[in-house]
Parts: C-alpha cells; sequence; structure tokens
C-alpha cells in the first residue's frame, strides 16, 4: 500500500516588500506575508555582505517563532558603491545625489535570502551578488528619471525593472530577479529541496 506525500508546510514571507511579494508569486505557491520587525541598522566593522546575510536569517528567525510551524523565507539586500552603502532615498533630492554617485560607476548589490523550515529547522542561506554598471550620466537626465519613475524605496534610487534599465551600461548577475530584491531561481532550488512543487 502506497502513503501519499504529506504537503510541505505553509510558506511565509517574512517581508512587506511588494518586490519581494510581486517575486514570490512567479513560483505560483500560495504564502503568507508577515513583516519582521527587525532593526535593520548597520553593525560597525560588518561589510555589506555580512549585513545581508544577518539581516536576511534575523527576519527569518523572528517570524519562524511566531510562525513555527511554517516554512519562512527571509531576505534583505546591501548595496555599496565607491564604498558607500546605498539605502533607499526616500525622497528626490537624496535619489538624485545617489544617481550622480552612481553615474559611470559600478555598484554591487548583495541579495541574501534564509529559508527556515519549520520549527527547529536548519536555515539554508544563499547569497546572490550582482553588479551594476552606469553609464555617464547628465544632471538633465537625473532629473528626468527621478521626475518620472521617482523610486524614492529603492536602494541605490532606481528601477531596474522600470525605466531604470536605461541608466545601465551592463548588468552581471547569475539571477537577474535578486536585483529586484529575491533571487528566484536560488530559492526555487532551496524550496524544491523542502518538497514544494515548482514548477
Amino acid at each position: 500500500m502506497t502513503t501519499a506525500a504529506a504537503s510541505p508546510p505553509a510558506l511565509v514571507l517574512a517581508s512587506t516588500s511588494a518586490y519581494r511579494g510581486e517575486l514570490l508569486r512567479r513560483l505560483r505557491l500560495a504564502f503568507e506575508v508577515a513583516s519582521p520587525l527587525v532593526d535593520e541598522s548597520a553593525i560597525a566593522s560588518e561589510t555589506p555582505l555580512e549585513r545581508a546575510q544577518r539581516l536576511s536569517l534575523a527576519k527569518a528567525e523572528a517570524v519562524s517563532l511566531r510562525f513555527p510551524q511554517t516554512t519562512v523565507i527571509g531576505s534583505d539586500q546591501v548595496a555599496v558603491c565607491r564604498g558607500e552603502v546605498l539605502e533607499k532615498p526616500g525622497g528626490a533630492a537624496r535619489c538624485r545625489e545617489q544617481l550622480a554617485l552612481l553615474s559611470g560607476a559600478a555598484a554591487v548589490f548583495y541579495t541574501a535570502v534564509a529559508v527556515i523550515p519549520g520549527a527547529g529547522g536548519r536555515a539554508a542561506q544563499f547569497v546572490d551578488t550582482t553588479t551594476v554598471y552606469f553609464r555617464t550620466l547628465a544632471e538633465a537626465e537625473i532629473e528626468r528619471y527621478v521626475a518620472a519613475e521617482q523610486p524614492f524605496d529603492c536602494a541605490g534610487g532606481f528601477r531596474c525593472e522600470g525605466l531604470g534599465i536605461s541608466l545601465f551600461t551592463r548588468i552581471l548577475s547569475e539571477d537577474s530577479t535578486a536585483l529586484i530584491g529575491l533571487p528566484l531561481i536560488s530559492l526555487a532550488r532551496s524550496l524544491r529541496q523542502l518538497g514544494y512543487a515548482v514548477p
């Protein structure tokens, strides 16, 4: 007699980011969203990569404590250019400043993910490193772009999935979704290993 395989536990995204939610929906898995309520402040002496890894795990762990019978996905992205960490600009003036910094330069985006499979499960962690090369941007181009897209909630002050793509000369990455905030190639592999049907 054959016993049906148990279904994997419910899935929770430890993020209220609309961008991450939209990406995860591409995998066509049912999931819930929960705010991780984690302090995202930097720690002195940690690298951008270390910060992304620490925060992705902290987010997943915080939500896993509240929903112990679920699989929790935590993610964090830290970007750096010319030695400066690029935060979300929050407004037009800071957005223009960040794009002026990025002009003619390369920015590295570390997108870290932690997947915790239920109560007491061991976290799987992975990181995508994406390098974005910006063309030299005229002040008028920066003004037009910021006015058109208003990407104030995006690290670096641009949206690669929108008009921001016109600011680049090239992107080096193993996963085009990582720059938006959630590397789906690695995530799909991790979820398949846990028994989720993807596709």
